[in-house]
């Protein structure tokens, strides 16, 4: 298929499944709304995360921040302003906060980039601790002001959708492949007259616009945030380990991963929290050593590929094993010393 005929499945994949996520709402039980809106928020994290660190390559623990960002403003915001006010200006300061955090460590790669953009987020942590004991005199906000369980499904619904939509699109323009040049070669991108650092920094808003949207509207699912629970490391973690187990480098990869995920934190992390760490660590394990594409990249011919890959193995190690290749050896030994 040529690229239109690409762009026209993809637009049409994710109509479809908009519609089926929509009348969710209609018919399921409040456990399945609440699960499908922790799948949603992890939809737009991984996908916005996706777009900018699986192309370009660079590992950013910052999305705990922005998410933290987008909930305070939501918190803070809501008794003054309308919802969409709030879930607008949580998206606006968490990118702000990316556009000046970007052109501070966007130049490092590699571990000083993700350890900086750790300690960046643990920094802003503290700093809004450290003004809620001082300065307000508390430790966390409490909602008084809640919309509706459909209104806030809505809006974390439409916030995944522009996420998914966004990466379509932008994945097809001349911004997605200087994303794409920057995590191939860098230098040869500036060489060929890309703006590496606005390309980079832009990219970073994008995905902090999509965290901080994300924060503010599922802020009100708390009736009590505080600092630890917002700015929470494990949201950034998370997000990582869904894209790069669903396909940093894909489409579809990250939206995959996160409903196997949380359908996974659902039956697993509340009864049995050590097995889902250990759950995670073996899908990650999986994915680098036998899908270095991600849940994405699976495909029948992949199946087979393992199956035969499984069966050589299996006569290799049966060979070994049965004393055959220990007396094959013997013969061959024999015979040189014959000849």
């Amino acid at each position: 298929m040529n690229d239109r005929q690409l762009l026209t499945r993809d637009l049409l994949v994710l109509f479809g499944l908009t519609g089926w996520a929509v009348a969710i709402p209609s018919f399921a039980s409040e456990f399945v709304v609440s699960l499908a809106l922790t799948c949603l928020m992890y939809i737009a994290l991984a996908t916005s995360w996706s777009l900018f660190c699986g192309t370009t390559r660079y590992l950013s623990l910052a999305t705990a921040a922005f998410f933290g960002i987008g909930a305070y403003t939501s918190a803070l915001a809501l008794e003054q302003t309308s919802w969409v006010t709030a879930i607008v200006l949580g998206a606006g300061i968490a990118t702000g906060v990316a556009v000046v955090m970007g052109a501070l460590v966007l130049h490092l790669r590699g571990t000083y980039f993700a350890v900086l953009t750790f300690g960046m987020t643990e920094l802003i942590r503290h700093a809004i601790t450290y003004w809620e004991k001082q300065v307000t005199g508390t430790v966390g906000r409490v909602l008084t002001v809640v919309p509706e369980r459909d209104t806030i499904y809505l809006t974390m619904l439409l916030i995944a959708v522009l996420a998914v939509a966004t990466s379509i699109v932008l994945r097809r323009t001349r911004f997605g492949l200087a994303l794409r040049g920057i995590g191939s070669d860098e230098q040869r991108a500036m060489t060929l007259g890309v703006d590496t650092r606005l390309i980079k920094i832009a990219g970073f808003a994008i995905t902090a616009a999509f965290a901080g949207a994300a924060g503010a509207a599922m802020s009100v699912r708390w009736t009590y945030i505080d600092p630890t629970t917002v700015f929470n490391p494990f949201i950034g973690f998370q997000t990582v380990l869904i894209a790069l187990i669903g396909g940093a480098a894909t489409l579809w990869g990250p939206l995959i991963a996160a409903i196997v995920f949380s359908l996974l934190a659902e039956t697993l992390r509340l009864q049995l929290p050590q097995l889902y760490m250990m759950t995670l660590g073996l899908l990650l394990i999986w994915s680098v050593l036998y899908l270095p594409g991600g849940l994405a990249s699976l495909r029948w011919e992949t199946f087979r590929q393992w199956w035969r890959d499984s069966r050589d193995e299996w006569k290799r190690k049966r060979y070994e094993w049965s004393g055959e290749k220990a007396r094959d050896k013997q013969r061959e030994k024999e015979r040189r010393v014959l000849l």
